[in-house]
């Protein structure tokens, strides 16, 4: 595969988050999307020369300094425009014994789909616990539903989908 992508590009960094996922989460914010639903959450991480580049180990570092976090959120932007980053954070707090779970404007099939062609998506894919899959629309908008926007949206956990414990 490689070495490992040294930078990410970020809209922006949580440190401390408690509505981007179970528990308290350091969510990353990339830098990106094509999707460019409307009524999107975060139109300011659409355009792919927006935001700032950021080192990872500088990231994965922060991560490690909070004791209480029990995960990482990968957020958008669309986390699997920046797969081979992303997938380098997620082992890194897998490395660390945390839950990585990642938001993506792509449905799951999709994503196994590029997977086929794209070794990094592969990677990435492999690497998240939890999916949160689809696009945000603005008519299936419910603010009843946890951690998502709109009724399409599905939580996915892929890590027990791996084990054969579940399937979709």
């Amino acid at each position: 595969m490689g070495s490992e992508p040294e930078m990410i590009r970020v809209s922006g960094l949580i440190e401390e988050s408690i509505v981007d996922g179970p528990g308290l989460r350091y969510v990353v914010f990339t830098q990106g999307c094509p999707h460019h639903c409307p009524g999107c959450h975060n139109p300011q991480t659409h355009d792919f020369a927006g935001g700032e580049e950021r080192q990872i180990a500088e990231i994965l570092a922060a991560i490690a300094e909070n004791p209480l976090l029990s995960g990482v959120t990968l957020s958008g932007g669309e986390p699997f425009c920046q797969p081979a980053a992303c997938a380098a954070i997620a082992r890194g707090v897998h490395a660390m014994g945390r839950h990585v779970l990642a938001y993506s404007g792509y449905t799951l099939e999709q994503l196994q789909a590029l997977a086929a062609e794209d070794m990094a998506v592969a990677a990435l894919l492999q690497e998240v616990d939890t999916l949160i899959d689809g696009p945000y629309i603005e008519a299936e908008r419910d603010l009843t539903l946890q951690f998502r926007g709109s009724a399409n949206q599905r939580i996915i956990d892929l890590r027990r989908i791996r084990e054969g414990k579940e399937t979709l």
